[in-house]
């Protein structure tokens, strides 16, 4: 979890989100070391899985591609373990569903994340008033349980998603399914404040940012801009030959961000 705190210690980190084993489990690798090299400083993981509810076109392809590809948990794990040997810095957060997370035991699975060097989890369909079938056994072994906040998320309920809540908030920009939105920047601003002034953790804005523009204007206003569907979108059109056109990539939203840090 230290990871992830030295990521959002000098303002706004870039979170970027690959499918694991898109196009293939032996491409993601170079893919992983793309979006380092390109200036990313949070990786997500997208563990695939047959029915990504919250996710768009874009991810829901990318999760058809890995799963026709014949990627499985094992090789999730082998490629967080490889990429923590070859970044020791970088934070690794796995999203995903619960099925893959849970069918072995909470306790399995968090033994794993943890050897693999897996600094947070995203569970997007285990909601915060079931936080026993996972969380537990994720802090036991110091993983982050990173939690969902919604334009839906009320005063009420906002006490439920923070506690037990680790490594940053993840701010769901809009109402909906992954990179179909963009929500306009000042509900965006209101909502960041409200959630900064209800915690201590990082908050991070994602679903709909696609161009270094956009990129600034989050970074602007909150501790992280997360990307993933306009990177899937770019390995989707260029497979494994996806390193460098993500690369290039990477760099315009690292650079803008960059920007808005000085």
């Amino acid at each position: 979890m230290t990871r992830l705190v030295s990521a959002f210690a000098h303002g706004p980190a870039l979170i970027t989100f690959v499918t694991v084993g898109d196009p293939c489990p032996a491409a993601t690798p170079a893919i992983l070391d793309a979006l380092v090299a390109g200036g990313a400083d949070v990786i997500e993981l997208g563990m695939p899985f047959t029915d990504p509810m919250a996710d768009g076109p874009a991810i829901q392809a990318a999760n058809i591609r890995s799963l026709a590809a014949g990627t499985t948990t094992a090789d999730t794990f082998a490629i967080a373990t490889g990429f923590r040997e070859r970044h020791p810095h970088i934070p690794l957060v796995l999203m995903g569903y619960a099925n893959p997370m849970l069918r072995r035991g909470p306790e399995w699975f968090a033994d794993a994340c943890a050897d693999a060097g897996i600094d947070g989890v995203i569970c997007v369909d285990i909601p915060p008033e079931e936080d026993d079938a996972l969380g537990p056994a994720l802090r036991a072994k110091g993983v982050a349980q990173v939690r969902l906040a919604t334009p839906t998320t009320d005063a009420a309920r906002l006490p439920a998603v923070l506690d037990g809540a680790g490594g940053f908030i993840y701010y769901v920009s809009v109402a909906g399914i992954t990179g179909l939105q963009q929500a306009a920047e000042g509900s965006i601003e209101d909502a960041v404040a409200r959630l900064k002034a209800a915690t201590d953790l990082p908050v991070a804005v994602g679903f709909g940012i696609r161009t270094p523009e956009q990129a600034a204007a989050i970074a602007r206003v909150a501790d992280g801009v997360i990307v993933g569907s306009a990177t899937v979108d770019i390995i989707a059109a260029h497979g494994v030959d996806a390193p460098g056109p993500v690369r290039a990539y990477i760099e315009t939203l690292k650079s803008a961000i960059t920007k808005v840090k000085s």
